[in-house]
């Protein structure tokens, strides 16, 4: 499978009238919205939808590569780096769940009474479910069944967003990556291989597996750069190259499921056919 080229301008992308539609996304990291669906929020807001970024944890247990001022902690400078990503992205509305970071597979921090990775999934998809329906969402986006990559915290995210897309009716998409096309690319390797190495887990899908792939025009991909690099603490700029950052971060993947028959609103994108055979 090879994709699409990614277009140059603005002019070449379809800009559907979303207006008066709104759109979740839960997610488990502060940088996972970016990292992983930071063209699709974009594209959203600019196409009229009000979006909702719904942050399960603060990713407390990630170390910060840059110093913190004196007092801060690492929640501290991470929600700020958050909210600026949000605001680059378009974001209307920023929640926080208040959980805690679970840590890696099998270590300590996942037994803290607040992990997120022992919650009740339930529970929790009924917070999420209150934000959702309060807002008329019309989707919630989440990790897919994998996790992504994975880990406890994108498991749980799972778990979270399944169970409030079905207590609402709504339409879900898994937040995904294809591990197939990431394997060809020549754009450089993603960030999700060294997540995935660093907590010892595969990663992603097989392309057959995906129902949609989204991608941008150049504008939307310095914007999604500008709100990865947002997260100075945890990554420098040189960890998203410009060189090849199209080819390796110019698509978002995801699998579809619950709601209403027919194209969703993120079918509305445009870009559902972006694969084709080589």
């Amino acid at each position: 499978m090879i994709p699409a080229p990614i277009p140059a301008s603005a002019s070449d992308i379809p800009v559907p009238d979303l207006r008066g539609r709104t759109v979740l996304a839960l997610h488990a990291h502060p940088d996972d919205e970016s990292i992983f669906t930071g063209i699709t929020l974009r594209r959203l807001a600019d196409a009229g939808a009000r979006t909702v970024l719904v942050m399960a944890t603060a990713g407390e247990l990630g170390e910060s590569r840059v110093p913190l001022r004196p007092g801060e902690t690492v929640a501290q400078r991470r929600v700020a780096e958050l909210e600026r990503s949000a605001e680059l992205l378009g974001v209307s509305r920023l929640v926080l769940l208040g959980r805690r970071d679970s840590g890696a597979p099998g270590g300590p921090a996942g037994t803290h009474h607040r992990a997120l990775a022992l919650g009740d999934p339930l529970q929790l998809a009924r917070r999420v479910a209150e934000i959702a329906d309060a807002e008329g969402a019309c989707a919630l986006l989440h990790d897919d069944e994998h996790g992504v990559y994975g880990h406890p915290d994108h498991r749980a995210a799972f778990r979270i967003g399944a169970a409030a897309t079905d207590l609402l009716g709504i339409t879900g998409y898994g937040v995904t990556v294809d591990r197939e096309y990431l394997h060809l690319s020549e754009g450089g390797p993603h960030l999700v291989h060294g997540a995935a190495q660093w907590a010892a887990v595969p990663y992603g899908r097989a392309t057959c597996e995906i129902a949609l792939a989204v991608t941008g025009d150049a504008g939307h991909l310095a914007c999604k750069r500008a709100a990865i690099t947002a997260h100075a603490s945890q990554l420098d700029e040189a960890d998203v190259p410009l060189e090849g950052f199209a080819d390796t971060y110019g698509y978002e993947w995801f699998r579809r499921h619950g709601g209403p028959a027919g194209p969703g609103v993120l079918d509305a994108l445009g870009n559902a056919h972006l694969f084709a055979i080589a």
